[in-house]
């Protein structure tokens, strides 16, 4: 995640989804940004919708009224915007930036998992999404989640959610391919996909989470229509 992505159309799914699992607060999340610094890039630039109200305001009018001021100038569009606006309910924040190197990248991670010890879902923020053969400590591997912390947090009794963007292959390979992986880690876990033009959102549901959690998941599928999320139940393997 970086700031210069705040705002954007991909960051009015993200919270709108975050919003829907959180139930009011009843599932209390704990986001991992993966924090990286901004790189002077286009990306973060898709602001178009908020010219649109009476087409997207609609999907969430409060998180997109707070997405509109956050984006409305340059030096509103950071995360700490997003933190105090409580545009998730409860949520605890893990917000260092997170660096390459393999014996910091660890330390981040513990502090992150000593910060989510009371939440129901850890949402993980990575720029790119699942690690791909960049190996851990190597430049820009800052950018990925990798499969071993997936399964630390998991381990711990965790639900998580994972920001995934699509790369340019065909999709439902790449998710199918996602969702192996991800089983590979997580076993015994419920797994959703939330498909939306950009990306791709997979929640594993850890067999010891409250039912609540899964109660917002399957609510959360009839939300909205495909334009917006499509969110897709994968089912469970042992």
């Amino acid at each position: 995640m970086k700031d210069q992505y705040v705002g954007d159309i991909n960051d009015y799914r993200k919270y709108a989804l975050l919003r829907a699992l959180s139930a009011g607060g009843a599932n209390r999340i704990g986001v991992c940004w993966m924090m990286t610094p901004d790189d002077g890039g286009m990306d973060g630039g898709k602001l178009a919708y908020l010219q649109q109200p009476s087409r997207y305001r609609p999907y969430d009018s409060g998180l997109f009224d707070i997405l509109d001021q956050a984006a409305s100038a340059p030096g509103r569009r950071r995360l700490k915007a997003i933190e105090d606006s409580g545009a998730v309910p409860g949520a605890v924040y893990h917000n260092d930036l997170l660096p390459d190197d393999a014996s910091s990248r660890q330390a981040f991670m513990d502090a992150c998992a000593s910060e989510f010890r009371k939440i129901d879902l850890a949402f993980f923020d990575p720029d790119n999404g699942l690690e791909v053969s960049l190996r851990k400590g190597r430049k820009n591997s800052s950018k990925y989640l990798y499969l071993d912390e997936v399964a630390a947090f998991y381990g711990s009794g965790k639900s998580l959610l994972i920001y995934q963007h699509f790369p340019r292959m065909e999709r439902s390979e790449f998710v199918g391919r996602c969702v192996a992986r991800v089983r590979s880690v997580a076993p015994g876990t419920f797994l959703w996909a939330f498909t939306t033009a950009h990306v791709v959102f997979f929640l594993l549901l850890h067999p010891e989470s409250p039912s609540r959690l899964a109660f917002a998941a399957m609510t959360a599928c009839e939300r909205w229509d495909p334009e917006f999320i499509t969110g897709r139940f994968l089912g469970c393997e042992p």
